[in-house]
């Protein structure tokens, strides 16, 4: 689903939900954000190819956190693309996504997904590409959870920092949140930035009256 020029949002089947990858293009490069669930390669290639992008035109991922559903399938990129891109993630968690510590809620795998992260994100950092990007760390999901901003569309990427349910925003899911506190806090964050569309790895897209659901979390 193209939600604007140049951002897409993909649709990943997993055992009876649905996760949502973004995959951002701009004349020099494409860059997905999120990986999905690990056996997925086939799927996420199938999805981006269906964005008329080929495998070799990726150039970078970006990791907004963690957890196994959006790390799972970072190291078939790594091995598809000949180990060419660069990996993004906030320094909290690289540890945990290049296996030198275990995942904090899945460290029961015996042969967990990682990969090697080749760029640090802050907070506030711009990334040129795909019409600018501004980095908004947004801790409490994980340790090192960072959010997305889209300066072209208007588009925050939130990662899990909340989640949607049929275009509503429902605020953080506090089953899967480790600090509770902290995630209540990054939400405010948001107050800064003009959004009129959010995509939720979980639930998808939410596009109706952005501000005042933004205030009412």
């Amino acid at each position: 689903m193209e939600l604007s020029k140049g951002v897409h949002m993909l649709h990943l089947p997993y055992h009876g939900m649905v996760i949502h990858p973004t995959l951002l293009i701009d004349q020099e490069m494409a860059v997905l954000v999120d990986t999905g669930f690990p056996g997925q390669i086939g799927e996420l290639q199938t999805a981006i190819e269906q964005a008329g992008i080929s495998f070799n035109q990726l150039k970078a991922v970006i990791l907004t956190h963690q957890d196994l559903d959006h790390i799972g399938s970072l190291p078939e990129i790594w091995q598809k693309t000949g180990g060419s891109i660069s990996v993004y993630a906030h320094e909290q968690d690289r540890p945990y996504i290049q296996g030198e510590l275990p995942l904090v809620k899945d460290g029961h795998l015996d042969n967990p997904p990682k990969g090697k992260v080749t760029d640090l994100l802050v907070d506030g950092q711009e990334l040129p590409f795909c019409g600018g990007i501004r980095v908004i760390y947004t801790p409490g999901h994980t340790e090192g959870h960072i959010s997305l901003y889209l300066r072209e569309s208007k588009t925050l990427i939130a990662g899990d920092s909340m989640y949607s349910v049929d275009g509503k925003l429902m605020g953080v899911h506090a089953p899967t949140t480790l600090d509770l506190k902290s995630a209540q806090l990054s939400l405010k964050k948001y107050a800064e930035f003009d959004i009129t569309s959010v995509i939720c790895y979980h639930g998808g897209v939410s596009t109706q009256n952005i501000q005042q659901q933004l205030r009412d979390l």
